[in-house]
């Protein structure tokens, strides 16, 4: 088959394994064989005679295990890749998500199409890093965009459910999550647009219980917290198809006392009377990712002024330097080692390098 895109194969990575490389390939061809459409299968096997091709399936078979399960799971996306530019692929197979929930009411299908295209996504886009198709930028970005539009799908699916047990109205049944009220907020990385392969994905929950048309007897904020819930549940669940991602919904305002969705009075009282300086840190990538997000700017915007203050006083610049002492005492990292050193968490690490760059900020 003719390979479309631009691949340098200077660049390729090498097979480090050769056993892992002889079984990958085998299995390909056994994989092939299997086919129940003729055209894939000659596909598949013209892939694997062609030395570009050759190459790329050695490099995937010999060093990662996921992306070689993927390329079985997912042959199809696969070859598709490789068949037209990525980011069509991409679009397609977002677009096709999209449609299918559309129609789905059956809670464990939509758990299993989030996973899958998710795996589709992560297949397409690490084959466009290890192939050099795309930058570093443009790959933490589609990580995030992919993310971002999973939990948002998830949402769609979550407030369709409650319109029809009864408990929300919705004032567009085609867009749900126009006006309903209910706004995510992506943080860290994903508020930032930077997600690695495996980045943990922060989230904070904010809803306006005057906004929100919802009717049930047990009131919005019971309501949304169940949401809330159920949409962790969709995302963060392991099931045979693997989990959508890691959600942490921790860096919400006191997440001891306050629950998993929180009203907008109460989250605004509480940052301005009880926020403190990594709180204020933190909410610099808030960015409304999903539901209504007039809500989430009106939000953000009223927080403004606890987010960007005009000037530090002394105890805020102490609070910062107490921050600093806690980056250092947590897990040893004040010293600075050879060996075993955390380059996360250890000084001069990522996050000591998150923390300037918030400071300055």
């Amino acid at each position: 088959m003719d390979i479309v895109p631009p691949i340098d194969f200077a660049k390729l990575p090498r097979a480090s394994d050769a056993r892992a490389t002889e079984i990958g390939l085998q299995n390909w061809r056994d994989h092939a064989a299997a086919q129940a459409d003729d055209a894939v299968a000659k596909d598949m096997i013209a892939l694997a005679e062609d030395p570009m091709g050759k190459a790329i399936l050695s490099g995937l078979f010999s060093n990662s295990p996921f992306l070689s399960q993927c390329v079985f799971s997912d042959t199809a996306t696969f070859l598709a890749l490789l068949r037209q530019p990525p980011q069509e692929v991409l679009r397609e197979v977002l677009d096709t998500l999209k449609e299918e929930l559309a129609r789905s009411t059956d809670r464990s299908q939509v758990m299993s199409k989030l996973r899958v295209c998710r795996r589709k996504a992560a297949l397409i886009i690490a084959l466009c890093d290890l192939l050099d198709l795309w930058s570093l930028d443009r790959i933490v970005e589609s990580l995030s965009d992919v993310t971002e539009s999973l939990v948002s799908l998830a949402l769609d699916f979550l407030l369709r459910q409650a319109a029809a047990r009864g408990e929300l109205e919705l004032a567009d049944q085609e867009v749900p999550q126009t006006g309903c009220g209910y706004v995510i907020f992506g943080m860290g990385k994903l508020g930032a647009r930077e997600l690695n392969y495996s980045s943990d994905v922060d989230l904070i929950v904010i809803f306006d219980g005057q906004r929100a048309r919802y009717r049930h007897s047990r009131g919005p904020q019971e309501g949304f917290v169940r949401m809330t819930r159920d949409l962790v549940r969709l995302l963060d669940e392991r099931t045979a198809d693997g989990y959508v991602c890691r959600t942490d919904l921790r860096l919400r305002p006191d997440p001891g006392a306050m629950p998993l969705a929180i009203s907008i009075a109460a989250a605004l009282t509480y940052y301005e009377s009880l926020g403190q300086n990594w709180e204020r840190a933190a909410m610099t990538k808030a960015r409304a990712i999903a539901g209504d997000k007039a809500l989430g700017q009106r939000f953000l915007r009223d927080l403004r002024p606890f987010i960007w203050r005009k000037n530090l006083d002394f105890w805020a610049i102490q609070d910062v330097h107490s921050i600093k002492r806690q980056i250092y005492a947590h897990k040893g990292g004040a010293a600075i080692a050879i060996a075993g050193h955390n380059i996360k968490l250890g000084r001069g690490g990522i996050r000591e390098i998150e923390f300037f760059a918030q400071t300055q900020q």
